[in-house]
């Protein structure tokens, strides 16, 4: 099957778009034969988003219709329905139907997952995953969530809620979520949030800290930005680790800008998860190898694994 496949992957503030011609699917050196990212304004909204996708596909494009589209999205998706539940970071996205307005604006079919799965199936097929049946992938970033696969296929529990690992509490004690509990892993090693709490501590504008400056601070010795830094990686780890208790990964595979805190982060995140999981379930934590492409790569795979495009 000839033809362009188009990935989009919706961002919590930046938005990607890439084209790779289906005939270079099984190639080991397949690249992508044109790619955007571009940075939300501000004020953003589900509207202004898809607008600047749509912009962003055509002109990739430039004029050729893609013979599919895979979407990644930052937040619930009803993956059998292909509609947007809500974004937990640009407004109004709730019960969007982004499956149906992406076929409608392109005439092609179009398949549609939350991020992390979406990531998940990208690095189990191209990337850190490749040879594993079962592993967990996670980003953190913006936010922090998960994604399965489970015996060589994604798994997305009973409403497509499984893997929602950044909601899950490790500190019942610790400071409140977005969500509204205590302690949530995402409150604790998301970079916005790792940022919000570094500049609260030093008196701080909250636009004047961000969680790469907070990676910067802290492996220059700056004891606010190490607490905040260290508190994040090992809430990171125990959530791992109760989650390899469930349901025995072989691998987990960590990928977003905050696993790019230094060597001293992924020790903590290493340590904790391994002493929170019980001695006789194994497993390795390793870096994502598709980058901030991860989504994009995974919504190819999409594709692939739902039988939407044949590989040759």
């Amino acid at each position: 099957m000839a033809g362009l496949i188009l990935a989009c992957d919706f961002g919590g503030t930046k938005l990607s778009a890439a084209v790779l011609g289906a005939e270079s699917l099984d190639r080991s050196d397949a690249a992508w034969q044109g790619h955007l990212r571009r940075f939300a304004p501000l004020g953003a909204s589900a509207q202004t988003d898809i607008e600047m996708m749509v912009a962003m596909g055509r002109e990739l494009l430039a004029g050729e219709r893609p013979s599919h589209i895979g979407i990644s999205f930052g937040g619930p998706v009803d993956y059998k329905s292909g509609v947007v539940r809500l974004s937990h970071h640009v407004p109004d996205w709730e019960n969007v139907p982004i499956q149906q307005l992406f076929a409608e604006a392109f005439g092609a079919p179009v398949g549609v997952d939350n991020d992390a799965n979406v990531a998940a199936l990208g690095e189990w097929r191209f990337g850190a995953g490749r040879g594993v049946a079962d592993l967990l992938y996670v980003t953190v970033s913006t936010g922090v969530g998960g994604g399965w696969i489970l015996d060589g296929r994604p798994y997305r529990g009973a409403s497509g809620m499984a893997g929602e690992i950044g909601h899950t509490v490790v500190d019942p004690s610790g400071p409140v979520c977005l969500c509204g509990k205590r302690g949530c892993v995402e409150r604790l090693a998301s970079g916005p949030y790792m940022a919000q709490d570094v500049a609260e501590a030093r008196g701080l504008s909250l636009e004047a800290v961000t969680g790469k400056l907070v990676a910067e601070w802290a492996a220059a010795g700056e004891e606010t930005a190490v607490s905040i830094l260290e508190r994040g990686a090992k809430g990171l780890g125990v959530g791992l680790g109760n989650a390899a208790n469930l349901l025995n990964p072989s691998r987990i595979v960590l990928g977003g800008g905050v696993t790019k805190s230094g060597a001293r982060w992924w020790q903590l995140v290493r340590q904790a998860a391994h002493e929170t999981a019980l001695p006789e379930v194994q497993f390795d934590i390793v870096p994502a190898q598709l980058g901030d492409d991860a989504p994009l790569w995974g919504a190819v795979a999409l594709a692939l694994l739902e039988g939407t495009v044949e590989s040759h």
